[in-house]
């Protein structure tokens, strides 16, 4: 099986109705270019809020169902593709999640990932904003294929991709949004962000999917540089500091072909591994 996948990496204004509009202009270019699957990135829908801390910024979140919920169903219907669509989600007042919904190619909404893992450092403030999430690592079985989400700081932990991968996904999204460091000004984590995130797919066997946005948003520069890579850690894809979609076509036999030569999955050693469940060995 040979899936088309399409992600988004898009520069956002202040104004949540541009934002929605312009991925919505764009999930209809991508689907028009023969995408079955499309990603948009971590927040889509508004500028990065958790650079301070602002009570303010709870305004962003939306409920589950919404309207956008309904908008994002019938253009998944009408276009006959799977959308992955990053929020910010208001479970109860008070209580929010970073959150990725799943529409099916007939619009049905399979359910929702809530982002795992909460950085807090400069200009990242998120645990003002978002709980860790309480709904595991689930995957999603579409009409193109089983897919996972994980969202932005999930990606640098191998045990999310290795979870995934051990429930079937073939491919796993990384919504995210990711760039300047204020701490450390000189420096670009894109390299490290890219080698660490595509070689979770080498060591699981799984094709990997990581949108970020673009653009200066206040005082952070969010570099882009989204990608997609196959079982082998090959980019099939990947964008500089503009706005884009990136495509690439997924071959599920390459997923085989991959686990057949690295037998990583076969040589795990589950019974060694008890202290990893501890927070120090």
């Amino acid at each position: 099986m040979v899936v088309k996948i399409a992600i988004t990496q898009l520069s956002c204004s202040p104004n949540v109705a541009e934002n929605v509009t312009k991925h919505i202009q764009h999930i209809r270019t991508a689907a028009d270019n023969g995408a079955h699957i499309i990603c948009l990135q971590e927040l889509f829908d508004a500028q990065y809020f958790p650079q301070t801390v602002d009570v303010d910024n709870y305004k962003y979140a939306r409920t589950i169902p919404s309207a956008l919920n309904d908008t994002m169903s019938a253009l998944a219907a009408e276009l006959g593709v799977v959308l992955i669509v990053p929020i910010y989600e208001e479970a109860l007042p008070g209580l929010y999640f970073n959150t990725a919904m799943v529409f099916d190619a007939d619009g049905k909404y399979l359910g929702k990932y809530r982002k795992t893992h909460i950085p807090d450092g400069p200009q990242y403030l998120e645990k003002y904003y978002f709980a860790p999430g309480d709904l595991g690592y689930p995957v999603f079985h579409t009409k193109f294929g089983c897919i996972a989400v994980g969202i932005c700081w999930d990606e640098w932990f191998p045990e999310v991709a290795r979870l995934f991968a051990l429930q079937g996904a073939h491919i796993i999204f990384y919504p995210s949004a990711i760039g300047s460091e204020p701490d450390r000004p000189d420096y670009s984590s894109h390299k490290a962000w890219q080698t660490v995130i595509s070689a979770h797919g080498i060591t699981n066997g799984v094709f990997i999917a990581a949108p970020n946005r673009v653009g200066v948003e206040k005082d952070m520069a969010f570099y882009g540089h989204s990608f997609i890579s196959d079982p082998f850690g090959d980019f099939l894809s990947e964008g500089d500091t503009n706005d884009a979609i990136l495509y690439a076509d997924c071959d599920f036999n390459k997923i085989r072909e991959a686990r057949e030569l690295l037998h990583f999955l076969r040589d795990r050693r589950v019974d060694t591994y008890g202290r990893l469940l501890k927070m120090v060995g």
